[in-house]
C-alpha cells in the first residue's frame, strides 16, 4: 500500500473553498453533504476537484485522523 502524499495531505486543511456556499472554509471542513454532492454532479477539474475527491474519500472511509496531525502546523 503507498503512503499519503503529505503535501496533498497538507493542502486539505490549509486550502480553502473559493467558491459556493461554503467559500473561505477550509477544505477538510467542508460537509459530508456537500461533498456527495460534487461526487453526483462531478468534482471539478483540475487541482480543486482532486482534493475535493480526497477529502470525499477520506471521510467516506473514517480516516479523517491522517489530517489531525497537519492541522495544527
Amino acid at each position: 500500500m503507498d503512503k499519503p502524499n503529505k503535501e496533498i495531505l497538507l493542502s486539505l486543511v490549509t486550502a480553502k473553498m473559493p467558491f459556493g456556499k461554503y467559500k473561505n472554509t477550509v477544505l477538510c471542513e467542508l460537509p459530508v453533504s456537500y461533498l456527495e454532492w460534487f461526487k453526483w454532479q462531478g468534482f471539478p477539474k483540475g487541482k480543486l476537484g482532486m482534493q475535493l475527491e480526497t477529502i470525499y474519500e477520506i471521510k467516506m472511509n473514517g480516516l479523517e485522523d491522517l489530517l489531525k496531525p497537519l492541522k495544527n502546523k
